[in-house]
């Protein structure tokens, strides 16, 4: 059996707590990428997801990413998930309501089981009241300097990734790895200076 929050109790949730305070948590960085797939009523878009990145903070390793086109819809989505079930608590920009939603609709698709409950920071959601300036992952990064730099893609680059044409793919893996590069640097520095509320555990 596989103990997580979930399925504890109290007595047990304590001593969990107490594990991991001798532990460090494996926190697992991720970002996708997805392109447009069908048009439903007014106009709205379906999507899929291209690319997947991900890198436990704090371990040794280059990010991984694994993309469609090299790789099945299916064998991207395992590698990713794989990974996930490793991690103690998951970050990202915006996961919660975008990256999260769009991998347990993939994995629905694949007729495969939803992603587990995981205590997640979100770096949008979670991030501290403010006003007057953008909360984006790129404007927070640039005011924060951090030094890693988003991917840019122009109308012209981001056709060639969503067509999967080699160099397109080169791209995608570019911009995804280089989200994920980045939003470690910033979750840094946002709590280092106290911008983040506490994590919560996300349940699907």
């Amino acid at each position: 059996m596989t103990y997580s929050l979930d399925n504890c109790d109290p007595h047990s949730r304590q001593r969990m707590a107490e594990w991991r305070r001798l532990r460090p948590l494996r926190v697992l960085d991720l970002d996708i990428e997805n392109r447009p797939l069908n048009y439903a009523g007014e106009d709205f878009t379906f999507s899929e997801i291209t690319a997947i990145a991900w890198k436990f903070i704090g371990e040794p390793g280059p990010i991984s990413a694994l993309c469609l086109g090299e790789v099945p819809h299916r064998t991207m989505l395992l590698g990713f998930v794989a990974a996930y079930v490793q991690a103690d608590m998951v970050t990202g920009h915006n996961i919660i309501k975008h990256d999260l939603r769009l991998l347990n609709g993939a994995l629905l698709e694949e007729g495969l089981s939803p992603l587990p409950p995981k205590l997640v920071s979100d770096t949008y959601l979670h991030l501290k009241r403010k006003g007057g300036v953008s909360g984006s992952q790129e404007s927070l990064a640039h005011m924060l300097n951090v030094k890693s730099l988003k991917v840019g893609m122009s109308q012209g680059a981001w056709r060639e990734a969503n067509r999967l044409t080699d160099k397109g793919i080169a791209l995608t893996r570019k911009r995804v790895t280089a989200d994920v590069r980045q939003h470690i640097q910033l979750r840094r520095e946002l709590l280092k200076r106290d911008w983040l509320r506490a994590p919560r555990v996300w349940r699907g």
